[in-house]
């Protein structure tokens, strides 16, 4: 999730654990701080561009890792304040600050490595997006009413019913994907598009809106389902997918690396003599995050060129009118466009 989705449950859940232990503006600060501490990874550079986004939310974002760091932390907090005789008080909050950052992380599709150093597999169940204020407003709202009211009884409750809207929103989210899914399943058999892989994901900032991405060995299609929709039909658009790249360059450690952390929502595609590898399950055709130039043959060959992201960014102009449109059950197509300038990174 983004920043101030982190600071804000690291926020309310120090508060709601902490209590009247201490002074709130304590816990909140402290919240803050542990619940930032996973996405410092991000100033890492592991040497390329491919490297950089796969290796983000790995250690740092472990559960074992961070369960282990938590007492550390909370001797540091504990011995600054001379609260000592809260020291396994101020251990459990930290920890739950800690671990719930990848656990949310662990809701959006990007990817958490929760369970190193036993396995490095990407986790996402994909049922919220990075950025939804349907999900982080009750946070900062809570929080905000436990730093500022008087009455501590009642702020502490109006941070615990934040805590209580947002986790439900979550598992709202999870539901309408189960719903979404079983949908796009259907639709799929109604098409005779025999698919090997199914994503179903939130379109940005809402899980009204899902997008849709089925695989086959050739094909990629992308479809839209709004829970406003008057029937549950889905428009499917093919795409190639690069199969004749992949079955030519899929053993390559860079390609071979992505298909894996993707979970196989990838395409391959080459401009200018040079090799490019998306990332299928975050943007929207033709406009993806994570798309990365892997150079030339003879540059991949020895080793002379590393991965650059060269992703794509909608044109907002278009996008977010449709979105808009889209969500409130307007089965209109969306606007293939790319913002002028094209690249994101």
């Amino acid at each position: 999730m983004d920043s101030l989705t982190q600071i804000a449950l690291g926020s309310a859940v120090g508060v709601a654990v902490m209590g009247r232990r201490t002074a709130v503006w304590k816990a909140a600060l402290w919240g803050t701080v542990a619940g930032t501490l996973p996405d410092l990874d991000a100033f890492i550079d592991h040497g390329d561009a491919i490297l950089n986004m796969t290796r983000h939310r790995a250690e740092s974002h472990a559960l074992l890792f961070l369960t282990l760091f938590s007492p550390l932390l909370a001797w540091a907090v504990a011995r600054l304040h001379g609260e000592m005789a809260l020291f396994k008080r101020w251990t459990l909050a930290l920890w739950l600050v800690l671990i719930t950052h990848p656990l949310l992380d662990a809701m959006t599709v990007y990817g958490t490595q929760l369970l190193l150093p036993f396995t490095n597999h990407p986790y996402g169940v994909g049922s919220v997006f990075i950025i939804d204020l349907a999900y982080t407003l009750p946070l900062i709202v809570g929080t905000v009413a436990a730093l500022r009211m008087k009455d501590l009884a009642r702020g502490l409750r109006w941070n615990a019913m934040g805590l209580i809207l947002s986790t439900a929103y979550l598992a709202w989210g999870v539901g309408a994907q189960w719903q979404v899914e079983r949908i796009a399943r259907t639709s799929l058999q109604q098409a005779g598009i025999e698919a090997e892989g199914l994503l179903v994901t939130p379109a940005p900032f809402n899980t009204v809106l899902w997008r849709l991405v089925a695989t086959t060995p050739t094909q990629y299609f992308e479809g839209h389902y709004s829970l406003l929709d008057a029937q549950p039909t889905i428009r499917w658009t093919p795409h190639d997918r690069g199969a004749a790249l992949i079955a030519a360059h899929g053993r390559e450690p860079m390609v071979a690396h992505m298909a894996a952390f993707t979970h196989g929502f990838y395409s391959l595609a080459e401009a200018g003599g040079r090799l490019f590898v998306t990332d299928l399950r975050m943007g929207q055709e033709p406009a993806y995050t994570f798309r990365f130039n892997l150079g030339s043959a003879a540059a991949r060959a020895n080793g002379g060129h590393a991965p650059t992201l060269e992703g794509l960014r909608p044109d907002m102009g278009t996008a977010l009118p449709w979105l808009w449109q889209r969500l409130l059950g307007n089965d209109i197509p969306p606007p293939w466009r790319v913002a002028p300038g094209g690249r994101a990174g």
